[in-house]
């Protein structure tokens, strides 16, 4: 299979066996993290159930978005430890010991028993394994695309990387095919199950089989070149996080890094890939196997995406498709996901059009509808009208209304008084807002608004695809170039810790807390799109910085300590 290396113009075209080998143990290894990491993002609504079930369906929900993000929040915590372990002692090792770590974490979270046979001692044991595995993962990907990079040719750099970035979403594309397989294997309340036997804890189970063959793999990988013979020559820097982040000269380029590339191609990437599934199952109430099957579809297509922008970068550069990415995310998502719920809940579309909803009330009878302990009782009658639309999922508008007014809803030409607990004693309250909820949900429903979710027979299937392939090119358009400009600007002997803070603020912070932020968003204004504007701004904000501060690096020589 080894092909002979050739040189054009300088640039050596093919890789050579071990450059194969390299790329291939790399890139398999940082699959399987991927696996792992992902694989809780499809079975939230089980996580929800099974860990926190002391709560109301919603808060579930949102707890489980918040408890994946915690490793997204612990990431940069992972570049700092596992970045100055590879910087001082080899890249080899460290993401030995990142990928035993991830996959020993994510094994145990299928062998975890839920709330109701342990108590709260089930969701601490769940961050905890959650924090180790983001822990890993900021040691993770700095290790593998810093070894893939030290070994490329000159020139070359963008599309080798470039397999380490298909890796993200081949490996959420894994994950995403094996619970589907699991999840049609048995039935709902099978796979649903909290108990031990949940099917859903499978996928989990299973991960310890990738673990075995990822270190298999990985042990036969020989140290970088480039930090060999940094170590041979003794020009290892002692102090890899005070040398990349205590002095101006190296510290700017890790701000600008984060603020001018990693920033925007977070939101662009989770938004594009992980919240799309959100919106499609949790928003647009498609069902669960057809949001899946259109995703692999596209996620198949589109992967390709990732070696061709990331040979592209090659020859013009890192830093023009990059922030191209970040700027057509800006400008088209809100039409992108107004053509997913035209092609996947077109029912909803026509009933927003001809008939929409306004909660009429004061500013300050509404609270932000989450209970962070899931025992409050919301009676302001702001709080009551929007709790009912939004257990309906029907998307609304806010106007303020005079001061100290209770609120009203409006569906179309129908107005609705709300119900304020304040007044009323506990048993009247009940009562009054069960009369209510009532009245709204067949006004809703009389309205064409589809309460019960979107109709399998009217999904646009082909629509969805192509959209959903759209995003995901966006998503190869700022992930495939990233890991060969991150690698280009820090020198080799501070690179691994150089590289891996930024990445992993950017997509633990800005692109990890998206899901929960978007889901946030959507239930204080009541508007299904008001989560885009988070992911549209970080991406501007990107593309602006990044337009006139980033430099292009696509001809520097890494090899320089």
């Amino acid at each position: 299979m080894a092909m002979a290396g050739t040189v054009s113009g300088g640039v050596r075209e093919g890789m050579t066996s071990q450059e194969k080998k390299v790329i291939f143990a790399s890139s398999l290894g940082t699959v399987f993290e991927w696996y792992d990491f992902y694989l809780y993002g499809w079975t939230a609504a089980q996580i929800g159930a099974a860990f926190y079930s002391a709560f109301d369906a919603n808060t579930q929900f949102i707890f489980a978005l918040l408890t994946f993000s915690a490793g997204f929040l612990v990431r940069p915590l992972g570049a700092l430890v596992f970045g100055r372990v590879g910087d001082l002692v080899g890249r080899k090792y460290t993401f030995l010991v990142t990928i035993t770590i991830m996959g020993l974490s994510t094994f145990l979270v299928g062998l975890t028993p839920g709330y109701q046979a342990i108590g709260w001692l089930a969701p601490a044991i769940l961050i905890f394994l959650r924090l180790l595995q983001g822990l890993a993962l900021g040691g993770e990907y700095g290790g593998a695309a810093t070894y893939v990079a030290e070994h490329a040719p000159h020139g070359r750099r963008g599309f080798y990387t470039a397999w380490i970035q298909t890796t993200a979403t081949i490996g959420l594309f894994l994950s995403l095919l094996v619970v589907y397989i699991v999840r049609n294997s048995m039935t709902p309340a099978g796979f649903a199950d909290a108990a031990l036997s949940g099917g859903w804890r499978i996928p989990y189970l299973l991960s310890i089989l990738l673990l075995g063959i990822s270190i298999w793999i990985r042990l036969q990988l020989s140290e970088s070149p480039m930090f060999q013979k940094m170590k041979d020559e003794g020009t290892r820097s002692k102090a890899p996080l005070s040398d990349a982040f205590g002095n101006w000269a190296n510290g700017k380029y890790a701000l600008l890094a984060l603020f001018g590339l990693t920033a925007g191609q977070a939101v662009i990437w989770y938004g594009g890939q992980f919240y799309a599934r959100v919106f499609l199952v949790n928003t647009l109430k498609v069902p669960a196997n057809t949001a899946d099957v259109a995703l692999i579809i596209a996620l198949c297509v589109a992967t390709g995406g990732f070696l061709l922008f990331g040979w592209l970068s090659d020859r013009i550069g890192r830093k023009p498709i990059i922030l191209a990415g970040c700027l057509l995310g800006a400008l088209t998502y809100h039409g992108a996901f107004g053509l997913l719920t035209h092609a996947a809940n077109p029912a909803l579309e026509a009933a927003l059009a001809k008939a929409p909803v306004t909660v009429i009330a004061d500013p300050a009878d509404c609270n932000v509808l989450f209970d962070p302990v899931g025992g409050r009782v919301f009676k302001n009658s702001c709080d009551v009208a929007r709790q009912a639309l939004i257990a309906s999922s029907v998307n609304f508008e806010t106007e303020k209304g005079p001061a100290g007014t209770p609120a009203k809803v409006k569906v179309g030409d129908k107005t609705f008084d709300s119900v304020d607990g304040n007044k009323l004693d506990a048993k009247a309250f009940a009562d009054q807002r069960t009369a209510f909820n009532t009245a709204v949900t067949g006004a809703v429903t009389t309205a064409g608004y589809p309460t019960k979710g979107a109709d399998p027979a009217a999904i646009n299937m082909p629509l969805l695809i192509v959209v959903l392939i759209y995003l995901a090119i966006l998503v190869t358009m700022v992930y495939g170039p990233i890991a060969a400009a991150l690698v280009e600007l820090f020198p080799t002997r501070i690179r691994y810790t150089g590289m891996s803070l930024p990445y992993h603020i950017g997509n633990g912070w800005f692109g990890g807390l998206l899901p929960p932020i978007a889901v946030a968003l959507v239930a204080a204004t009541g508007n299904i799109y008001a989560g885009l504007w988070y992911p549209i701004a970080i991406a501007a904000m990107t593309f602006i910085v990044g337009l006139i501060f980033i430099p292009e690096t696509k001809d520097v020589d890494i090899s320089k300590v």
